[in-house]
């Protein structure tokens, strides 16, 4: 995925994948890419000093399945939430250069690739189309699957702390016995 450089962790963000609506992966070509303006930032410099940067809004136009509904293009949940403009919001940072760069090479991809995988809502309650979803059901297993074989590994070690002192408490009690 051309999106790699400068993305950004969005563990902590769920409140959008409560209510998701883009369930369904279609195809996406593009029909038109531009950078519309600069957008502001901030960054942070130090304990208690923001600065303000900027980088440019590259807003991106698919039609889904070929059916000739033109919808906006946004890189994920997050991104969606963020912005109703830009399809990618790079991490904010002191170098405005560096982000004028990645948001560049993501417009150079979508000019060389025409046709992506997107992932759309199905009932229309949203028009714009995600190019990936943070939380999809692999997400949900491995939230699940983890913390639950935690869980079992602990109370696997309390059984066997319990085991060993019944044992002990047992030898003890034969040791008596055969004084």
């Amino acid at each position: 995925m051309f999106f790699v450089a400068g993305a950004r962790n969005a563990a902590g963000s769920g409140r959008q994948n409560e209510r998701s609506v883009w369930t369904e992966e279609g195809a996406c070509a593009v029909i038109n890419s531009t950078i519309t303006g600069d957008m502001n930032c901030s960054y942070s410099c130090g304990s208690d000093c923001w600065r303000v940067s900027r980088y440019p809004c590259l807003q991106v136009y698919v039609s889904v399945n070929n059916t000739g509904h033109i919808s906006r293009l946004s890189h994920n949940e997050e991104t969606q939430d963020a912005s109703s403009e830009c399809v990618y919001i790079p991490r904010c940072q002191k170098d405005s250069t560096a982000m004028y760069a990645v948001i560049m090479n993501i417009s150079e991809h979508l000019k060389m690739n025409q046709h992506i995988s997107c992932y759309y809502d199905p009932s229309k309650q949203q028009d714009t189309v995600l190019l990936t979803r943070l939380y999809d059901h692999s997400v949900v297993f491995h939230s699940l699957l983890w913390p639950s074989c935690m869980l079992s590994v602990g109370a696997l070690i309390i059984v066997m702390v319990k085991l060993t002192q019944y044992l002990s408490r047992l030898c003890e009690e034969i040791a008596k016995i055969k004084r």
